[in-house]
């Protein structure tokens, strides 16, 4: 900063002030500006946060950027933030509360501005950790009733009640559910007990589930889940899974199999991932906007941050924001 305040015949609290977007004379701006570009200069931004109390980054974590959904929450967050001056520092938690509890304790000594992480399910120190932080933090793709402060989602369970209801409505009575085996992915767990509450809301008998597979759930777990569901239930008419990628897996095993999708069993999906569209025949999935999420996730941390910081007459952001959610219907079921 001496180098471009010597360059620029200006002293070192005027080249801090052009850096921080504060007012100074266009002139002596344009000067500053020109000595920054000529040397290269880069400012130190974990001196800029320490002198100022403010970063320029938000804290994301997600379960995992593998998966096009979350990789999709994640673009429509920057594209919310970015604008705004913000940037995304994110962290993959593998859907481990514990990684995610380290992932929060790490970001936190860095000063965020504010916070948004996946799902309602975290350890009681994260939990503490986000509330003595006192900054804005958003859950994204759940509605839990006690949020830490501000989610944005929809539930999985209902909505896959919505799909159950659908294959009923098509005539299944048969019908199975493919999950993940483990208990991290509290979604696909959601998701699992909407499948029980309607099957049995429904009178169609004893839920049918296979769990196979460790999170995240990916195509190659598809094929032996529809085979194990098979072998235990034969005369199963559909199947419902926790993910397209499953969906994908088990309608190419049927396919194998000399099985007709739908004729001999329905596959539906969740997601809408872009697989699912693709395939053939296409895959009748929950239809869920993963973008949307992350879009309204990073107005609702703008809100917060105006309204904390003071910018007018900002308002605080409504503790839940509801997305909706439909079933999209295709060939497969």
């Amino acid at each position: 900063m001496s180098d471009v305040a010597r360059l620029a015949g200006v002293s070192k609290m005027t080249v801090s002030r052009v850096l921080a977007g504060h007012s100074v004379a266009p002139a002596t701006r344009e000067r500053v500006q020109q000595a920054i570009d000529e040397l290269g200069y880069v400012a130190d931004a974990a001196a800029g946060a320490l002198s100022s109390g403010r970063s320029e980054f938000v804290a994301v974590l997600v379960p995992s950027l593998s998966s096009s959904n979350f990789s999709d929450t994640v673009r429509g967050l920057s594209d919310a933030l970015e604008p705004h001056g913000l940037q995304l520092l994110i962290g993959d938690t593998d859907y481990h509360l514990e990684r995610e509890e380290r992932l929060v304790r790490s970001m936190l000594r860095h000063q965020p501005r504010c916070v948004a992480l996946t799902g309602s399910q975290h350890t009681e120190t994260t939990r503490a950790l986000l509330q003595r932080s006192n900054i804005p933090v958003v859950e994204m793709w759940d509605l839990p009733t006690t949020p830490i402060d501000t989610a944005v989602g929809f539930s999985n369970v209902k909505a896959a009640r919505a799909m159950v209801r659908y294959l009923a409505g098509r005539g299944y009575r048969r019908i199975g559910f493919l999950g993940g085996a483990s208990e991290l992915d509290r979604r696909g767990l959601d998701r699992m007990k909407g499948y029980q509450a309607e099957i049995k809301a429904l009178g169609l008998g004893e839920p049918r589930i296979i769990r196979l597979g460790e999170s995240p759930i990916t195509m190659s777990h598809g094929a032996p889940a529809i085979a194990a569901l098979l072998a235990q239930w034969p005369d199963t008419d559909a199947v419902m899974c926790v993910s397209d990628m499953s969906a994908f897996g088990a309608v190419m095993e049927c396919l194998r199999r000399g099985l007709s999708v739908p004729g001999n069993i329905a596959v539906a999906g969740f997601g809408n991932f872009e697989v699912a569209a693709c395939c053939h025949p296409g895959i009748t999935t929950i239809s869920v906007d993963a973008y949307g999420i992350g879009l309204r996730t990073g107005e609702a941390l703008l809100a917060a941050l105006d309204a904390r910081e003071g910018a007018g007459a900002a308002k605080a952001p409504p503790k839940s924001v509801k997305i909706d959610y439909a079933v999209l219907a295709r060939e497969s079921a």
